[in-house]
């Protein structure tokens, strides 16, 4: 079982969309056991998702209400297999405050071979969040393989071997 974590600002936009469509497609995958979270670098704690973020991962059927941001922490960053970050600001705080893991972070953009950060819709109107989605969905359909590599090579590489 591999575990993602998936890393925006205020954890009520881009990440818990880019968590829950990622979830969907590894279960679509098989992959039914591995564990996709979000978290923020700036969350204020207990805050729900932003009403569009919720609208349009319901129309895909994907229910977020139950969401609730957090801050990402040593824990989360150290758990996880891989940490997919929208900005390049977000990857570059996480790798200093956490240089330690810092084999495992990257943009969500690497993954289709790009480093450039996804817009942060918040505040904006809808159309906002439809391209975000969009260009999340896109980048998770274009690195899936790359996302399901990197994530695999380091849940392998954490779990002990027995000697024979």
């Amino acid at each position: 079982m591999a575990n993602i974590l998936v890393v925006c600002t205020a954890n009520i936009c881009r990440s818990p969309v880019a968590a829950a469509l990622l979830q969907q497609r590894l279960q679509q995958d098989g992959r039914t056991d591995w564990r996709v979270e979000s978290a923020g670098t700036w969350a204020n704690i207990s805050r729900g998702p932003a009403r569009y973020s919720i609208q349009l991962m319901a129309e895909r059927g994907i229910d977020i209400r139950k969401h609730v941001a957090r801050t990402v922490n040593e824990q989360m960053v150290a758990e996880a297999d891989l940490v997919l970050c929208m900005e390049l600001g977000h990857a570059e705080a996480l790798k200093i405050e956490f240089p330690r893991h810092r084999d495992r972070i990257f943009l969500l953009s690497e993954m289709v071979s790009k480093r450039y950060s996804i817009p942060d819709p918040y505040g904006g109107p809808l159309k906002n969040y439809q391209e975000m989605v969009a260009e999340v969905t896109r980048l998770l359909d274009g690195g899936f393989t790359r996302i399901v590599a990197l994530a695999e090579a380091k849940s392998k590489s954490r779990i002990p071997t027995t000697l024979q």
